[in-house]
């Protein structure tokens, strides 16, 4: 999904940078117990459907599970997966790309004017675990946009009571959505279904049905219900919906929870994975098949997931589409009237063929060139940097006016951007419109063949996913323009290095979360949000210190280890040491800020300087003690001096002709982190220290012709963790050079912003 302030435009971009600068973007209320926190479930009592079964329905009472649920506390894995976790690493000569678990057989049909898609879905699952599997557990997204009872509504008002988040609109009379099984059946036997909780949520939840089985399924067997369903798409609030004649139709379809063998994810036993819709996750499917065939009016342009099987079949002013893939974990597609194409193709090295094609509205036509080329140039980065794109289609869909809610989202081969009637090249809109397309199409890596579970680490998608497309725009040279044409048109154009912005937008002060902590149990939706900037942050210090070829080496053997494969966050760490060889570096990221809420703040405390002197007093040499007088010594002192400065009419400031002694104090207020002190004297020269130890302040003498001047750790700034940049260095005389720039970086954030207000 993209970025949090994404959704709200040029201003959002600029309040959250001024934010930064003024250091206020850290959640300064006072915490709240989020409505979710609850002790952790593993197991839970049936609450029966508020729609009944249909009359047919198995007359035999609901069983309990005997198989456990993970539940509300499942988070970050500190354990590696087991080498044969998910069937072992793909070698490229399987048969199919990935271990397909399940299938889906659907036939749809859009009702257009009332956005409700009738659906009968044959599903095939395979049991992989060693014992029978009595019932299932099958996702229900649409039942989040139900009710206010629902568990993704009353996280909301709680969340977005302490930080900022899409998914802020408010459903109107009609405007809510759902999904009704009308029918669950397993050969001849009509099944019973019921609605529970397995993070604790509120009973109203109905995101997640238990549906027991008439004849359990062994071990190693294979599973067939068919499922006829009703699913009324919302208007646009999150990722999917309806505004005017646009249908975004995903999170559409009862879908099949996630059954984790031990050694996978760091599970223990046999167990489901089946979590609540929570305002801020996302998903986590088993790889399988569709098959799926959309049946719209006719006037209506259809893009999906996966490849357009031969033309489509039209029948009575409405047109049946069908589409196939292999090797994805979800299906999603788009039927809008009016709505334009623009095709090419790609091809690279290891790549097949590749159909790309952009969908959007007229008033958006200025943003399908860019949003081509920017899929088209992830393509090759991707493909470049971590492994070649295994399918033969992408889509790339730009969601109409009033409907930017169903923009900055993923799907398997199949993305939503956003839209620009206008693309001013002066100002963000070029990156924005770049950074979204590439952001998502990114998660078709991260989220896509890789597959991590974002209900339990977002960090694994959201996170990666952001340093990586960061990663790509830097190497474009692309950075970061402050939004004002008002500037602009003056010849002003502030810009800011990529991963400078994602620091701004960190919360490396105080973070309340770890990095690896689900996406639900969480301080608010801003600190939810801080798992895009931290992690990318995070990476990023990663990267400088094990070196760019070596980060780029472990992340081409993470790709290559566990896509297809649900990697967790322990088995990118045991990737990047493995690769590094440098245990304690990846080590300290991870127990500092992806398992822990470390903060980093290292600081010059003080610099002071003493000139080597002649010593006064009394001294024994060679047998002789001699006294030297004060007064006698400050004359002689005072003649040496002069007639040094007459030696020396060029002297800089600082030197003289006896040496300096020069100490500068550094202070850790954080976690430990190796620094490089640079120290600059008066003469023009300096000498690095590195401070690479536990010692919370340390002090360093240098003994130089010249006094010091300067002190500065990271120089490089290569430690972008670090809370506090400003405190970082010290002069030992005022200098106006910083003053000046922050004044100027506040004056021109204010001057895009009045200058937004304008417009408005």
């Amino acid at each position: 999904m993209g970025k949090q302030w994404g959704r709200y435009g040029c201003l959002g971009l600029v309040l959250a940078l001024a934010a930064s600068v003024a250091a206020t973007a850290q959640d300064a209320a006072t915490p709240a117990t989020p409505a979710s926190s609850k002790a952790p479930v593993t197991t839970t009592k049936p609450v029966v459907n508020a729609t009944p079964p249909s009359a047919d329905a198995a007359a035999a009472p609901v069983v309990e599970q005997d198989i456990p649920l993970a539940g509300y506390g499942a988070a970050g894995v500190k354990e590696p997966s087991s080498p044969q976790a998910w069937g072992g690493e793909r070698t490229g000569q399987e048969a199919t790309l990935s271990d397909r678990v399940v299938s889906y057989r659907i036939d749809a049909e859009l009702d257009a004017a009332r956005h409700a898609v009738t659906g009968k879905q044959q599903m095939t699952w395979r049991n992989r675990s060693d014992r029978p599997v009595r019932s299932v557990y099958l996702h229900m997204y649409l039942n989040a946009f139900k009710n206010q009872g629902s568990t993704f509504f009353t996280e909301r008002n709680v969340l977005t009571a302490h930080g900022h988040s899409r998914g802020a609109a408010v459903l109107e009379k009609g405007q809510w959505g759902h999904i009704d099984l009308q029918r669950v059946q397993q050969g001849e036997n009509s099944l019973k279904w019921a609605f529970v909780q397995p993070d604790g949520g509120p009973k109203s939840d109905q995101t997640v049905v238990r549906v027991d089985l008439a004849q359990p399924v062994g071990a190693g067997e294979t599973l067939t219900l068919d499922i006829d369903f009703l699913s009324q798409l919302p208007r646009v609030v999150e990722r999917t919906g309806w505004w005017g004649d646009f249908n975004l139709v995903a999170q559409w379809f009862p879908k099949i929870a996630v059954l984790e063998l031990p050694g996978e994810r760091g599970a223990k036993q046999v167990q489901w994975n089946a979590h609540e819709f929570h305002f801020n996750s996302e998903f986590y499917a088993d790889f399988g098949s569709y098959d799926v065939r959309m049946t719209v009016p006719s006037d209506y342009t259809v893009g999906a997931v996966g490849e357009q099987q031969g033309e489509p079949v039209q029948n009575g002013g409405k047109t049946t589409y069908h589409f196939m893939q292999g090797d994805v974990h979800d299906f999603a597609w788009v039927a809008a009237k009016g709505f334009r194409t623009m095709d090419t193709t790609y091809s690279g090295p290891g790549v097949p063929k590749v159909a790309v094609r952009v969908i959007y509205p007229p008033e958006y036509e200025a943003s399908a060139q860019p949003v081509m080329k920017a899929t088209t140039d992830s393509l090759e980065y991707f493909s470049r940097t971590l492994g070649a794109y295994p399918y033969k289609t992408v889509t790339a869909v730009v969601p109409p006016y009033n409907a930017s809610e169903a923009g900055g989202m993923e799907y398997p081969t199949f993305f939503t951007a956003e839209g620009y009637k206008k693309i001013d090249p002066r100002t963000a809109d070029q990156y924005m419109i770049d950074f979204v397309t590439i952001h998502e199409f990114g998660h078709g890596y991260f989220y896509g063949l890789l597959a991590s579970n974002e209900f339990e680490e977002p960090m694994l998608d959201e996170g990666l996913n952001e340093y990586w497309d960061q990663r790509m725009l830097r190497e474009r040279k692309q950075p970061l323009l402050v939004p004002s044409s008002f500037l602009a048109d003056l010849g002003i154009r502030p810009q800011m290095d990529v991963f400078v912005q994602e620091r701004l937008g960190a919360g490396l002060k105080s973070p309340y979360d770890p990095l690896s902590q689900n996406a639900w149990i969480r301080f608010s939706s801003s600190s939810y949000g801080t798992v895009y900037s931290r992690t990318a942050t995070a990476m990023h210090d990663l990267e400088e210190r094990l070196g760019t070829p070596v980060l780029e080496r472990a992340f081409k053997e993470y790709y290559k280890r566990w896509h297809f494969r649900h990697p967790s966050a322990a088995d990118l760490r045991q990737t990047l040491i493995d690769v590094s060889g440098n245990a304690r570096a990846v080590n300290e990221i991870f127990d500092q800020y992806v398992y822990g809420t470390a903060m980093i703040d290292d600081r010059i405390a003080s610099i002071d300087n003493d000139e080597v002197l002649p010593l006064a007093g009394v001294f024994d040499e060679n047998g002789t003690r001699t006294e030297v007088v004060s007064d006698d010594l400050d004359k002689k002192l005072d003649k040496q001096r002069k007639a040094w400065e007459k030696a020396h009419p060029d002297a800089k400031k600082g030197e003289g002709p006896f040496p300096w002694r020069g100490t500068v104090t550094v202070v850790r207020d954080g976690a430990q982190v190796p620094q490089l002190l640079r120290v600059t004297f008066a003469d023009g020269s300096h000498e690095d220290v590195k401070w690479d130890d536990e010692r919370k302040w340390a002090r360093f003498v240098f003994e130089k012709p010249s006094k010091i001047v300067s002190a500065e750790l990271d120089p490089d700034r290569k430690i972008l963790l670090d809370a506090n940049k400003l405190n970082d260095s010290r002069t030992v005389e005022a200098h106006p050079a910083a003053a000046r720039r922050w004044t100027s970086d506040v004056t021109a954030l204010l001057q895009a912003f009045y200058s937004f207000l304008v417009t408005l």
